[in-house]
This record gives C-alpha cells, structure tokens and sequence, in this order.
C-alpha cells in the first residue's frame, strides 16, 4: 500500500484493525492519477464494473452535476446498484 501511495503520488494509508486503507481525498487526484491508473491497468471481475460506476460518478461530479437534484438523484442510484446491491 505504501508503494502504490507513492507511486500515484496521492493519499494516505490507515491502519484499520487488521487491514490497511488507501484513502483519496483530493478530488483532483480521483480525475487525474486513480482513475486513469485503473484504465491504464483494469480492475478484474465484477470490481470493474463498481469502477466504471465509480468513474461515471466522479465525472458527473467535475460537471457540477452533483449540485443540481437530478444529478444527485441519478448519483445514488448508481450508488444504490455497487458492490453487494450489484445485480
């Protein structure tokens, strides 16, 4: 985890019981550097499509799209549909 952090030159890692977490707070970072890492290389399995959900939110959110109440709606739907609800 320490050497993803530094090479993508972003984030900060936390001990959480027995696990560690990467955690993203710049939003910045989320467009410039996770982002196009995950596509450069993919995430495999059904994870991927929770990334492409990701992806699609983060870019609904560098339009603004996030601030008017359609946008947000159409974000927690998508939100509503990742990783265990995922059908």
């Amino acid at each position: 985890m320490v050497n993803l952090a530094s090479y993508l030159d972003c984030g900060n890692i936390f001990k959480n019981r027995n696990a560690f977490d990467f955690v993203v707070t710049k939003f910045s970072d989320l467009e410039k550097k996770i982002i196009p890492f995950f596509q450069k290389y993919p995430v495999i399995g059904i994870k991927s499509k929770d990334f492409e959900d990701f992806s699609q939110v983060v870019f609904m959110m560098s339009e603004n799209k996030h601030l008017t109440k359609q946008g947000l709606e159409e974000i927690k739907k998508i939100k509503t549909g990742m990783n265990t609800a995922r059908k």
